[in-house]
């Protein structure tokens, strides 16, 4: 099968490479890039596991193909950090609030997170859980990634993060 040259820009770097038309962009991303924070779960979209960042739109990279990330900004679990390679408000949220057993869901947990903060920086409990209810997670039973996330929007708004009683 032909394949077709795509550039894309990924973590503020610019790449390019070759792609058959069917080939799915999680699998460029992990394969071409060598980029493999975001997992394959279910290759059916239910998962999340695979979510990456694109131009501002949270994207299970499963559903989409490399071809069609032409010219696009993609952001993955490796481009979350700080510049100078600290952990992120994120990142750092889910590591203090142990909000990661297995940590398979978590680089489209965290990906998700980040776009919501984006598009809420102070969302309510039931806001955080509706804008992560589509990326599953098998072990923590999400108490401890809403904590996270919580503690993730506090510490970039300034403010003190204080959990719910229980």
């Amino acid at each position: 099968m032909a394949k077709t040259h795509i550039t894309m820009t990924v973590n503020g770097e610019t790449v390019e490479g070759l792609a058959e038309p069917r080939l799915l962009l999680i699998h460029f991303i992990r394969e071409n890039l060598g980029l493999t924070g975001a997992h394959i779960g279910c290759d059916t979209s239910h998962c999340g596991a695979c979510t990456v960042d694109i131009d501002g739109m949270s994207v299970k990279s499963c559903t989409m193909f490399a071809v069609q990330a032409e010219g696009a900004s993609i952001t993955t679990i490796e481009g979350v950090a700080n510049a100078d390679g600290t952990l992120s408000a994120l990142q750092e949220g889910f590591r203090q609030m142990h909000g990661l057993q297995c940590g398979f869901c978590t680089p489209g947990m965290i990906l998700r997170a980040h776009r919501l903060l984006q598009e809420n920086p102070d969302p309510t409990e039931d806001e955080i859980r509706m804008g992560i209810s589509g990326n599953l997670c098998r072990c923590t039973g999400y108490q401890n990634i809403v904590k996270a996330i919580q503690h993730a929007a506090a510490n970039i708004n300034g403010t003190e993060f204080k959990e719910a009683a229980e």
